[in-house]
């Protein structure tokens, strides 16, 4: 019954879009001498959250639905091509220490609505 409520699912797609944001970053991270590697991202998780709720955009609903790659947890992944070092590869370490710290924030957020939620509906069913 709980589990329908808009704020619930919200505050799980934004964490869910958090820990895949940080698996892509993390990736980033390990391939940072790798030759040739293009820097992944996920795109933002408003554009995420709209594209679900329009229906606009594929959602994958289990591994096997639209065949994409585990680490994005069904969200769009973004390449970047822009500043590339003499090897090809496009990772900077400092960008990817501002991204995870935007992600840390982000999934902070999300915990914040989900317990700022459970509050307001433990408070309306008397309890404490």
């Amino acid at each position: 019954m709980f589990e329908k409520l808009d704020i619930f699912k919200m505050a799980q797609s934004m964490a869910t879009h958090a820990s895949a944001r940080q698996s892509a970053i993390a990736g980033n991270i390990a391939n940072a001498d790798t030759p040739g590697f293009k820097a992944r991202d996920i795109a933002s998780f408003a554009d995420s959250f709209r594209n679900q709720d329009t229906g606009s955009g594929l959602v994958a609903t289990r591994t096997t639905h639209l065949a994409y790659e585990s680490a994005s947890h069904g969200f769009k992944q973004i390449t970047a091509e822009e500043n590339m070092s003499p090897n090809g590869n496009s990772v900077s370490l400092e960008t990817e220490m501002m991204k995870s710290g935007e992600v840390r924030h982000q999934h902070e957020t999300a915990l914040a609505i989900y317990k700022s939620a459970l509050g307001i509906l433990r408070t309306s069913l008397g309890r404490r």
